[in-house]
């Protein structure tokens, strides 16, 4: 396994790392995304141990804090050989305060999320939606708190637009609060938005991308080919509706380049789709989930082998699509482009 620092921390994380939505199955998102108990937690986690992927990830929403019970129990007796990555600040209730990044919300969430994983520390804590009703000072100053308490390790974000996390970055500067390294983000050949502006503030912050559905929310499988119904068993019947959009035309011109690069390679299409992503600017690990043995061996056999400059250009032209203003006179003027090269 290849590993890589978490943006410009000293931290070292696995090129792949395993999302644990999967664990606990509670509620119709994540009942859908899969259901293992702790037997089968534990199997996936000793694989995963075993091909070197030792960062593992979930968040206090997750089937409402089982994913983190779950994966607590498949770690137990050998914390010290994994990474835990949780995320908060989605509403974990009714209450006024159950939702956020509030003193108040972070301080009790993270303690109760320790509870769960049946740890004392947390080596890297995201916070997954900006809160705009909290003021930055106050949710980094909760964060350094808690950094010099022992309970966290690292902090980080998801799914933050360019200027939320700039500002953040600011503030922790001005104030000497602890950096953002981590941004989890959405990435994949049908989502490349995360490349018009986070890729680069990323790189040019030291913030390392966690890409999250790197198989576009199951629709980079090979089973959604043009002319096709979504193939029973397919999550996707459940769930289409709370993942990103996706062009269903452009989908297919991508699957039909993913299918022959494959053929070339050897590989399977997940495989293919997993390993340009590792090719990207930016990008500290790749989070991979999985219901069972079988998908989690196959989605591991994204590592080990790199795609050639003319298989990555061909997928690259297959998924390219014009980003939003201000952004595309720098992917389409000459003028605009020699000042602002694109980072990939």
């Amino acid at each position: 396994m290849e590993y890589r620092r978490l943006g410009s921390s000293g931290l070292k994380a696995p090129a792949l790392s395993f999302g644990a939505g999967t664990f606990g199955g509670k509620g119709p998102l994540f009942s859908a995304w899969g259901n293992s108990d702790n037997a089968e937690a534990r199997r996936l986690v000793d694989i995963c141990i075993e091909a070197g992927v030792n960062l593992f990830d979930t968040a206090d929403v997750y089937s409402d804090g089982a994913s983190e019970e779950v994966l607590g129990a498949a770690i137990k007796g050998r914390r010290d050989d994994v990474l835990i990555s949780t995320k908060m600040s989605l509403p974990m209730g009714d209450g006024p305060n159950d939702a956020g990044s509030s003193r108040s919300r972070l301080i009790k969430g993270v303690d109760e999320a320790l509870r769960r994983l049946g740890t004392d520390y947390i080596d890297l804590l995201q916070l997954h939606a900006f809160d705009a009703g909290t003021p930055v000072e106050e949710v980094l100053s909760t964060l350094d708190t808690l950094v010099r308490a022992g309970k966290l390790r690292y902090v980080g974000v998801s799914n933050f637009a360019g200027w939320q996390l700039m500002k953040s970055l600011a503030t922790a500067d001005k104030h000497g609060y602890p950096r953002y390294v981590a941004h989890q983000v959405y990435y994949s050949l049908v989502g490349r938005d995360y490349e018009w502006e986070l890729m680069p503030l990323g790189l040019d912050q030291g913030v390392g991308a966690l890409v999250w559905s790197p198989l576009g929310w199951g629709r980079l499988t090979g089973k959604i080919r043009r002319g096709r119904p979504w193939p029973e068993g397919s999550r996707l019947h459940d769930t289409a509706s709370f993942g990103p959009p996706v062009d269903d035309e452009k989908l297919y011109d991508i699957v039909d380049v993913l299918d022959h690069v494959a053929g070339e390679t050897g590989k399977t299409i997940p495989q293919v789709a997993i390993n340009w992503l590792l090719q990207r600017s930016s990008v500290s690990s790749v989070i991979i989930g999985a219901r069972n043995e079988e998908q989690l061996r196959q989605n591991l056999g994204a590592v080990g082998w790199s795609l050639t400059a003319e298989q990555i250009a061909q997928l690259d032209k297959a998924s390219r699509n014009t980003p939003a203003y201000p952004h595309f006179p720098y992917h389409r003027q000459d003028g605009f482009s020699r000042l602002n090269p694109p980072p990939v």
